[in-house]
């Protein structure tokens, strides 16, 4: 907090009027869901990305960020607001997504952002990065809007203005999450619930391979399964059972297509039945779950990499770990695993030794914790 404090007096030189925290999310299980009209269970993580702010007399927005020293203030203007290619555009978007549904800003506004999310790596930075400064918004300007909006302002921010096609899981579960719980969220209602986590560990290894889903196959899967959806003619993929769909294949012409359409169909059915593996403590079932998830992922989606499919086939090996996977959009990033406390001693040697023999480095591992939504921090 110091240091978010000092930060901000150092770049603007004077004190913020706010903070918040906006954490970053890990999904368990399933992926490419939500924008189908399916269900995801992620959970807000302890992680996340901090940000001060305070309002000016003009009309200018500015914007630093930790992360990006080098390119030190960048700065727009709020009643012209042109996007400029960098990290930036992100919450300057959720400013464009607040004006484009009736929550103008009095004035423009300084933010400072810090993060302890490793950049590119799935654990949904963009969307903490995009909470916390709708959060800010909220506070400096007395909005009426609600931590369901925000996911709602934050989603239609990436889509409309930054060009990435993706659904609301990641920035629900930032806005949304709850200390000690998964949300099973219906991405085609927005209704949810919680499922307590109990005393399993949560441990994310990162790959180290970067991805960027806007550059990405990220919108093209999402154009194949609207294929799929418009040879079915249903609303949403995730509204048919495997059942339905498997009994409708014949209808598909594309093999591809098919394959894309089938993970999303399986993987909803996975998901559902990981709530009640969790709600009922079987968690040897909730990671076969995981497991076969990951190999869906793999073949009928094609989003995973080989250091993501070595880091799942090798901690599936180790004794105590009940399921791993790929987690986020794919192509990089990292894999979520779910273990017994006394595996993640064993697990993260194993791993690291694994892994350095293999590719020759070291990832990074990390034990979190499920949290709660974005908050506001006392200053």
């Amino acid at each position: 907090m110091k240091e978010l404090l000092s930060g901000f007096d150092e770049i603007f030189h004077r004190d913020p009027q706010t903070a918040c925290f906006a954490p970053g999310r890990v999904n368990l299980i399933g992926e490419h869901t939500d924008y189908n009209g399916g269900h995801v269970f992620p959970c807000a993580i302890n992680r996340g990305i901090y940000c001060a702010a305070s309002r000016r007399k003009d009309s200018i927005l500015q914007f630093y960020s930790e992360s990006y020293p080098a390119a030190g203030v960048i700065g727009y203007h709020l009643d012209k607001l042109q996007l400029q290619g960098c990290w930036a555009d992100y919450p300057a978007s959720v400013i464009r997504a607040f004006a484009a549904f009736g929550y103008y800003p009095e004035s423009g506004a300084d933010f400072y952002f810090r993060s302890d999310l490793p950049e590119g790596a799935g654990l949904s930075s963009s969307a903490a990065l995009e909470i916390s400064a709708g959060i800010m918004l909220r506070e400096l300007f007395s909005l009426a809007i609600t931590p369901q909006e925000l996911a709602v302002l934050g989603q239609f921010a990436e889509n409309r203005f930054i060009g990435v096609n993706c659904g609301i899981m990641d920035q629900f579960a930032s806005a949304m999450g709850k200390n000690r719980h998964a949300v099973l969220l219906d991405a085609n209602t927005l209704s949810y619930r919680y499922a307590p986590l109990g005393e399993a560990s949560i441990i994310i290894v990162n790959s180290g391979v970067r991805h960027s889903l806007a550059s990405s196959a990220y919108n093209d899967r999402r154009r194949e399964c609207e294929r799929v959806r418009n040879m079915l003619n249903v609303a949403a993929l995730c509204s048919l059972s495997r059942e339905e769909f498997d009994s409708s294949s014949d209808k598909i012409s594309d093999e591809i297509c098919y394959r894309r359409a089938r993970h999303a169909v399986y993987e909803n059915q996975r998901t559902l039945d990981a709530e009640k593996a969790l709600l009922s403590g079987d968690y040897e079932e909730f990671g076969k779950l995981m497991n076969a998830s990951h190999i869906s992922l793999r073949d009928d989606y094609e989003v995973s990499c080989s250091e993501l499919d070595f880091l799942t086939e090798t901690a599936q090996k180790i004794p105590g770990v009940y399921g791993s996977r790929m987690t986020g959009g794919g192509f990089g990033g990292c894999t979520v695993n779910l273990m017994e406390k006394g595996a993640v001693r064993l697990f993260t040697e194993t791993i690291k030794e694994s892994f350095e023999t293999r590719y020759g480095r070291v990832p990074e591992i990390y034990t979190v914790t499920a949290c709660n939504g974005a908050e506001i921090i006392e200053l």
